[in-house]
């Protein structure tokens, strides 16, 4: 927002009202007034906690009035005087300096423009030609980035993200919740999935080398066009969420690479539960310990492969055949068969997708 269209305004009611009137930011400091020499001092009495007020309130000899957007407000108007005249210029002039911002934000801030098409909050019709109104490119391609706070931090992580990068004619920063922030990036022809990968990883090394705070990342495809922002944003969320129930060791999560755990995140639990009674019939999944449990894991990871599976379990070979053989006899499947092997490895996922929507059961 543009201190002189404040200014602007401020200079046209002075006459209208004769007291003294002005607007102090966030960092404290007067940014208009109808008392030139006051511009750029700092705010006196008013405070950061000033901002969350939400009523007029009197410090000194001024009547203040939080305003802009919620919840927080961005900007506090003073009115000279704490009596009711000066409390009712007050709302008066917060209704007016509110409205102005919120026009000037909708005209003019590329940033506000591009969180309303991620929240689809704009007609798909309209976003075109706000784009060219706000001279945007276009045909260049971009992709959506979900940055999402895992753990307590005193850290500014909106601020982190805006410098790392700061231009903002070309990349948008957005506060989506008190956990996720948006990062759109717009990128180069030559821009190979692994390379948004490694983005995101610098962005989690740094969040957590830097600043200690934890952080993982969801990755939507990459778009072109204006109009699928809010696609690759949704598919970024959704990576995220995936993610949590799945592989929920791992910082960063592409949707392009979410494979078969996307498809188990879309079905209802009731048909995840007929598909579990299927495929055990002989007894519930729940009857595997955990050693059975990291017996299967290992075996899997190294793609079915008995000797190095054994190896890597520091077991016998025959160890492990035993181990497999038990659990055909109490599952009915051989997972040293391929097409077994596929299926109680869906049916391991279906499992955590349940656990994970247990209480929404």
């Amino acid at each position: 927002m543009s201190n002189r269209v404040f200014q602007g305004v401020v200079h046209q009611m002075r006459d209208a009202i004769d007291r003294t009137i002005g607007v102090v930011d966030e960092t404290l400091t007067i940014i208009a007034c109808s008392e030139l020499d006051r511009i750029g001092q700092p705010a006196g009495e008013v405070t950061t906690a000033h901002f969350t007020a939400g009523e007029a309130f009197v410090l000194g000899d001024c009547t203040y009035k939080p305003f802009g957007s919620q919840p927080g407000a961005e900007y506090v108007l003073f009115v000279e005087g704490s009596d009711d005249q000066a409390k009712k210029y007050a709302d008066l002039l917060a209704i007016s300096l509110g409205g102005i911002k919120q026009y000037y934000d909708e005209k003019y801030d590329g940033g506000n423009f591009v969180k309303n098409v991620l929240l689809d909050n704009i007609l798909p019709g309209d976003i075109y030609l706000k784009a060219r109104e706000l001279h945007f490119n276009n045909d260049v391609e971009r992709v959506v980035f979900v940055v999402r706070v895992t753990g307590v931090t005193d850290v500014s992580v909106f601020d982190v993200l805006q410098n790392l990068f700061p231009d903002k004619g070309r990349d948008f920063v957005i506060s989506i919740n008190e956990t996720d922030i948006a990062l759109v990036k717009e990128l180069h022809t030559e821009t190979e999935p692994k390379d948004l990968e490694n983005l995101a990883q610098s962005i989690v090394d740094t969040l957590g080398s830097e600043f200690y705070t934890h952080a993982v990342i969801g990755i939507g495809t990459v778009i072109e066009g204006m109009k699928d922002l809010a696609r690759s944003f949704k598919e970024a969320q959704t990576a995220l969420e995936v993610g949590k129930v799945f592989d929920t060791d791992t910082s960063i999560i592409s949707y392009d690479n979410l494979g078969i755990a996307r498809l188990i995140y879309q079905l209802p639990t009731t048909l995840c539960d007929m598909f579990l009674r299927e495929v055990f019939k002989r007894d519930s999944i729940d009857s595997l310990d955990n050693e059975t449990l990291f017996t299967i894991q290992k075996f899997f990871e190294n793609n079915l492969n008995v000797s190095e599976t054994s190896r890597k379990l520091f077991v016998h070979r025959n160890t492990l055949v035993y181990r497999l053989e038990k659990i055909k006899r109490m599952t009915g499947l051989d997972l040293r068969e391929f097409e077994d092997a596929i299926v109680f490895k869906v049916a391991l996922m279906v499992k955590k997708y349940l656990n994970a929507n247990q209480p929404r059961r």
